[in-house]
């Protein structure tokens, strides 16, 4: 006989394992399927280059996941180590000038010349404010910060603005005006759109308040003890399980998809209306991404040293500069300058190569689907602010778009977020109305097309269960 499960959750990525946790804790039998061989969706690290070699498959960064009220509740940091570089981010410009975003707002705003004041100014109230409004980061608008509402929306007015136009209007110097929008850019939107803002406003206080760490190990111990914690409550994984067709799935009361909002309404066909599945396939795909990992015999040289000091380094000179790149893959064009983002992992974690030796992951923007090589341009970069990095370059693993997919199936194009984050669809995901629900009472959604969207930190799963936990307990 087939067994029979109270939830069974499509896809491992931390959204999904969140859900299924949730889950197996309150006590139902949950079964998670995972159609790749190893868990983890995005967050998987593979020695993609060289034996030894330990690669951030997609994420690897996570200062998300540090902020995350549901990884906090779990105790998740008792059990993955999360390093901390001594500066989260580093923003090289012309020369060896970089703009250098510290955990202090004071050593940051230190640096940033006539920008000193108005960076202390605008930050360091949003800083002391963090944890009443986390919930306005991560919580559906369904579920707001009452607890803080005025706190709220200072920075919700904040946040409504284009990251362009309000670094324009806040500050003069080039270093503030690129930190906060290599942050803004992590929205995959063009820099002038409304909303973005709040993306970039959201990441330098989370740099402040818990910083920006990678996980030792790679980003696969996150998924590792997020498994750990599901199997030691009863719920079950099974890998290689790639599911096309609901009818493939084992009999439950409730399935949870971890996908893209397009796979699930695929999956699902004709068991959700047909006016859903139009309203589904409305929703917009994000731009795609073109990654390099690379094996090194040194570190890369920078030419500006505060960028060794900084795990993630934002690569694309000035603001106006980024906003060129943002705004081309937007028009359906591979920037030639493109806003790189560079991971530098084993610089502060020696599990992530062999001795003496390290990796660098790096990845941009490109149109959704694009079939063009954009490893010239990643590299030119690369060059430009760190020459002579070609040399120590021992093994490269490039993956464009159609890898991506390939690899995960949820990834449709080379979309990472689950959806385009701008305009609307960062509120509302997939459609309008209340979230992780489908008009099938069987069917949720619990990926990050789903509020809040985009990161490790389990959210869209663990509010996804809330409601699991009220259909099931209805039964």
């Amino acid at each position: 006989m087939t067994k029979s499960y109270d939830a069974v959750v499509v896809g491992s990525g931390p959204n999904g394992l969140a859900a299924a946790v949730v889950l197996a804790k309150a006590g139902y039998s949950v079964k998670v399927l995972e159609g790749q061989p190893t868990p983890g969706g995005g967050a998987r690290t593979l020695e993609l280059t060289l034996p030894g070699f330990r690669h951030d498959v997609c994420s690897a960064i996570h200062p998300m996941g540090a902020a995350s009220p549901f990884f906090e509740e779990l105790g998740l940091h008792r059990r993955v180590e999360f390093i901390h570089s001594p500066a989260p981010l580093a923003h090289p410009l012309v020369g060896d000038v970089a703009a250098v975003l510290e955990r202090d707002v004071e050593a940051t705003a230190a640096r940033l010349g006539a920008d000193e004041g108005a960076y202390l100014a605008l930050v360091r109230p949003l800083v002391r404010d963090f944890e009443a409004l986390k919930p306005l980061l991560f919580n559906p608008l369904t579920r707001p910060p009452l607890g803080a509402p005025l706190k709220a929306l200072r920075f919700g007015l904040k946040a409504l603005r284009s990251a362009f136009w309000f670094a324009e209007q806040h500050f003069e110097g080039p270093k503030a005006k690129a930190l906060l929008a290599g942050c803004a850019a992590h929205s995959f939107a063009p820099l002038t759109a409304p909303l973005t803002n709040g993306v970039g406003l959201g990441l330098l206080l989370a740099a402040h308040a818990v910083g920006w760490p990678l996980a030792k190990g790679g980003s696969q111990a996150i998924v590792d003890a997020l498994v750990e914690i599901l199997k030691a409550h009863g719920g079950e994984l099974e890998t290689n399980w790639p599911v096309r067709r609901l009818q493939e799935l084992p009999p439950s009361k409730l399935v949870l998809f971890d996908t893209h909002a397009h796979v699930m309404e695929r999956v699902c066909g004709e068991a959700l209306p047909s006016w859903y599945r139009a309203a589904v396939r409305a929703f917009r795909r994000g731009p795609g991404v073109f990654k390099l990992d690379y094996a090194l015999s040194g570190p890369m040289p920078w030419r500006s040293p505060d960028c060794a000091r900084a795990a993630t380094v934002h690569l694309g000179g000035s603001m106006p500069e980024l906003a060129k790149s943002e705004a081309a893959h937007h028009d359906g064009n591979v920037p030639e300058r493109p806003y790189v983002l560079v991971a530098q992992q084993s610089l502060f974690d020696a599990t992530r190569a062999p001795a003496g030796r390290h990796t660098l992951w790096a990845y941009c923007h490109v149109p959704n689907g694009s079939a063009d090589d954009a490893a010239p341009y990643i590299e030119a970069q690369l060059e430009r602010f760190a020459p002579g990095f070609s040399k120590l370059v021992l093994a490269r693993h490039a993956k464009g778009p159609a890898g991506f997919e390939a690899t995960n199936a949820s990834y449709l194009g080379g979309d990472i977020s689950g959806g385009a984050v701008d305009g609307l669809q960062l509120l509302f995901r997939p459609v309008p109305g209340p979230p992780y629900v489908t008009p099938n009472r069987r069917i949720l959604l619990c990926s990050s097309s789903t509020p809040p969207g985009p990161a490790v930190h389990g959210m869209c799963g663990y509010w996804a269960a809330q409601v699991a936990l009220e259909r099931l307990r209805a039964r």
